[in-house]
């Protein structure tokens, strides 16, 4: 009887681990939005109640603003949060001339200066880190701190990017999914060819890829899930409904980064800026499995200058997720003393 319960609860944890941080959101008075740009693109985001300065969170790539409700309710308390669905993400514009750094990072600006329209904080995961980076280097006025959360800086550059995790895993094979005749989901095609798959569970990948392509049969329209696999599985489908892939495809080949150089981009943020770094670890054969190194993310901090704060700690690459207290606490370290 026990050891059922205790398989109910991992099973109910694998698949329902979002719902509860979801709910909690729609509580703390968080609302969806839109907005429409002049020239007709469309961001859309969540905004909680104004309880605060300005904190606008820019999510990672595959993500949406959902991606955030593990701490949105928290932030709430002191802070007026707006979070964004990047362009082919979420509800935002599908449109491929949006999927470069400058031309969302610009837009991103404008929605900073014509929505928000005061003092505000910005952070970015992942490559959600990068634009954030853009937003606090060029975005002008209102733009005071910035929280940069296991930004990939530098190891997506052409020197390094095809020896990285993200690109082994992530982009070569979505690229080579693009350039196939797609007798498979994506879901399933990424299980069988994906680089943590070939390393730690090669023998299984094919049985799951085979139940991923089953269960995309079955529900169509919905995010595959597996409710024998850690929540971490999930999460890698959770939004993928909503992600246009030519944007991981300007990713892949460098375009995204519409020329712009990681020392530049660095150099140029001015405000205070604390990074958030994962630590990093190696493959035998010399993989990076992080989003960066420690050596690049500790060039990035000396690039930045201004007092930047690094904090290093030992997680995967989402921490907001698993480790929302150290989150919370870089975004809170901006607070004013009476807040």
């Amino acid at each position: 009887m026990l050891i059922a319960i205790a398989a109910g609860i991992y099973i109910y944890k694998c698949i329902h681990y979002w719902q509860k941080s979801y709910h909690d959101t729609l509580k703390a008075g968080y609302v969806e939005k839109q907005v429409t740009l002049d020239d007709g693109s469309v961001i859309n985001y969540v905004e909680g109640p104004d309880n605060g300065d300005a904190l606008l969170l820019i999510h990672g790539q595959t993500g949406a603003w959902e991606s955030y409700t593990s701490v949105l309710p928290e932030l709430s308390k002191k802070w007026h949060v707006f979070a964004v669905d990047c362009y082919g993400h979420g509800s935002s514009t599908y449109e491929e001339s949006k999927y470069y750094l400058d031309a969302n990072g610009d837009d991103i600006i404008w929605f900073v200066d014509n929505v928000i329209g005061e003092r505000t904080v910005v952070s970015g995961h992942s490559s959600g880190g990068l634009i954030a980076s853009y937003v606090a280097a060029y975005g002008g006025k209102y733009i005071i701190g910035a929280v940069l959360e296991d930004p990939p800086v530098f190891s997506t550059e052409p020197d390094h990017f095809e020896r990285s995790f993200a690109y082994l895993d992530s982009y070569k094979v979505l690229h080579d999914y693009l350039a196939s005749d797609k007798s498979e989901c994506w879901e399933a095609y990424y299980l069988r060819y994906c680089l943590w798959g070939q390393l730690y569970m090669k023998n299984a990948m094919p049985g799951l890829a085979d139940y991923a392509q089953k269960y995309s049969d079955k529900h169509p329209n919905e995010a595959v899930q597996f409710f024998f696999m850690p929540q971490s599985i999930n999460q890698t489908f959770k939004y993928v409904k909503e992600y246009d892939f030519a944007f991981g495809e300007h990713f892949y080949d460098y375009t995204w980064h519409a020329g712009i150089r990681h020392e530049d981009l660095m150099r140029d943020i001015k405000v205070p800026t604390v990074f958030l770094h994962a630590k990093d670890n190696f493959t035998e054969d010399g993989i990076l499995m992080a989003a960066s190194t420690d050596e690049q993310a500790r060039k990035a901090v000396e690039l930045i200058g201004n007092g930047c704060k690094l904090n290093e700690l030992k997680s995967n690459h989402l921490i907001h997720w698993y480790h929302p207290d150290v989150f919370v606490d870089a975004i809170n370290s901006f607070l004013q003393p009476n807040q």
